[in-house]
Parts: C-alpha cells; structure tokens; sequence
C-alpha cells in the first residue's frame, strides 16, 4: 500500500530539491507528488533523487515547474476550457510541458484542473450564509438555484473547449506513456462536475483519460448539497487514476491531516488495494507530527 505526500506541503521551505524530497522521505513517505508550486531550481536535485531511486514519483501536479514568468505557482494559471484562445494555447503548452517532465520523472500521471464557467461567482456567497448557520434557509436555496441555473446556460461553450483542449493533449499522453487525470473542484463554478466528467470520460473512451479524486474537494461538495461523493465514487470508479488525500470540515475548510474532520475515510478504504495513486495532500502549514499522525491513521484503517 503505497502513499505519496505531495511536494506542495513543503517545497516553499526548500533551496534544494534533495532537502525537499529527503524531508518527504523523513516523513515516512517512499514516494512524491510534484506539487505546481516546484521551482525550476529545485528540479536538479528531485532529478537526481530520482536518478539515484531514491525516490518514487507517482504524479505530477499541472503546472510543475512553475513556468517561466509567473509569479507563482497555480494550477489554473491557464485552463484548456478559458474563454480566451491565446490562454487555451497557453494551457496546451504549458500541460504538454508538464507532461512529459512526468514521464522523465518516472511519474504515471498528471492531475489536472480544467478551468472555471465565466459566470458570477455565488459559492462565496453560499459560504458566508452557511458559515452563520443558514445553509438551509430559503435564501440559501435561491442562491443555489439561480447558481445551477446560470452555470448551466453559461457551461456548454467551454466544455467543447475542454473537449478540445484533451483532443490536443492525447497524442502527447500517448508519446510519454502519462495519464491524465481531471480533478474534481469544491466550487460549483468550477468544471467539470462530476456528470460532466462522466459524459466526457465515456466520449473519448481513452484509458489515458480518467478522474483523480480529492477527498476534501468532494467533502465540501457534500456541504454545500451539490453531490453524494459516495454515490459518485461508485459511478466513475472504473475511470480514478488517483485519490488526493485529505481531511475537511464544514463548511469549506479542507486540506486537513485525517481525522481532524469530518471525512469517514472507510468509504474509501476499498482503494487501499486498487491500483491507483494515493497522495497525501496537506496545507504548508501542517506540521510534521500530524502529517505523521494522518499516515499512521489512514495505514490503520485501510490495512486489513
């Protein structure tokens, strides 16, 4: 039962990208997940704990390095499903680049955020009644529905950039031997949901195409009353590449070290013999003890 803990956590702290992975491996962890706020002066020493097999890495989070010019890290500097053409472009380029620094990685997978609905954001919105106790008031409900409503009229153009966007991307999946895994977001603005994945998955029918799971992101979903996560586990299980592990509290607090939430992580245990990636993702701000802590509980749990 392999566990990667994502470099994100800690590669802020870092000048050299040995200290940063001999940090993970400290931890416990035999393996990585590039995070997308890497630095390009940490790939030579990530690349050469990787030489030494050292290391394992299990993916790559898109945008990884962080490219040339940004001012830091995102995972949505450039979305393949942006209004914007030149930003789609953008996208293409830079996930090719991600891609195959994956394969000289000896990573299996990149995750991926696909982008945002140009529309009105409402989540907030949402978040701020919920956070004083009215998540199941009348006004929450309005809110709600006109979010769905105007998501829905605005959704359909983007998606067939997205559509187009993976079209482009394919050939490369196919070259380096990567698969690319499309992560679901806690935002309703966000996309795709999780019918939209499904009906997207089933169209390019490619097993380098499938979802990567973030436990947190799907536990705020589930406040908010968009989603059952369970029932949706069940749907799109055939298609999961990997599982980003962490724990979250109501209303929209996540990247917790389990079981500080709210999570019942038995629901997945079911993945601890899965082939799939299984990726601790805590905040920078977690401490070694509980990211510890999180791995010691999780190996309880899914052992038997």
């Amino acid at each position: 039962m392999l566990f990667a803990l994502t470099s994100r956590w800690n590669a802020g702290r870092h000048a050299a990208g040995e200290e940063m992975i001999e940090e993970i491996l400290d931890l416990g962890f035999p393996a990585v997940e590039l995070g997308y706020n890497l630095r390009m002066d940490l790939v030579p020493g990530v690349q050469s704990m990787v030489r030494q097999k050292a290391v394992i890495v299990t993916s790559v989070h898109n945008f990884c390095p962080v490219p040339v010019g940004a001012p830091a890290g995102h995972p949505e500097l450039f979305t393949l499903a942006d209004p914007d053409p030149r930003v789609r472009q953008l996208a293409v380029q830079h996930t090719t680049r991600t891609i195959r620094f994956a394969a000289e990685t000896g990573a299996r997978a990149v995750v991926l955020h696909a982008g945002n609905v140009d529309m009105k954001r409402l989540t907030e919105r949402l978040l701020a009644l919920y956070e004083h106790g009215q998540q199941f008031s009348p006004k929450f409900e309005k809110i709600k529905l006109k979010m769905l409503t105007l998501r829905e009229k605005k959704v359909r153009r983007q998606l067939e950039y997205l559509y187009s966007g993976i079209e482009a991307l394919l050939p490369v999946l196919q070259e380096c031997g990567i698969r690319l895994g499309i992560e679901n977001l806690p935002n309703w603005e966000t996309l795709p949901t999780e019918t939209e994945i499904e009906a997207l998955l089933k169209h390019f029918n490619s097993p380098l195409l499938g979802c990567w799971h973030d436990t947190g992101h799907a536990a705020i979903r589930r406040f908010f009353g968009l989603i059952n996560p369970e029932r949706w586990m069940e749907r799109l299980e055939e298609h999961l590449i990997g599982l980003h592990i962490h724990d979250a509290r109501a209303p929209a607090m996540d990247h917790l070290m389990p079981p500080s939430g709210e999570i019942d992580f038995t629901q997945y245990k079911r993945y601890a013999a899965r082939d799939v990636c299984r990726v601790f993702e805590p905040g920078p701000s977690a401490t070694a003890s509980e990211i510890k802590a999180g791995l010691d509980y999780i190996r309880t749990l899914w052992s038997d």
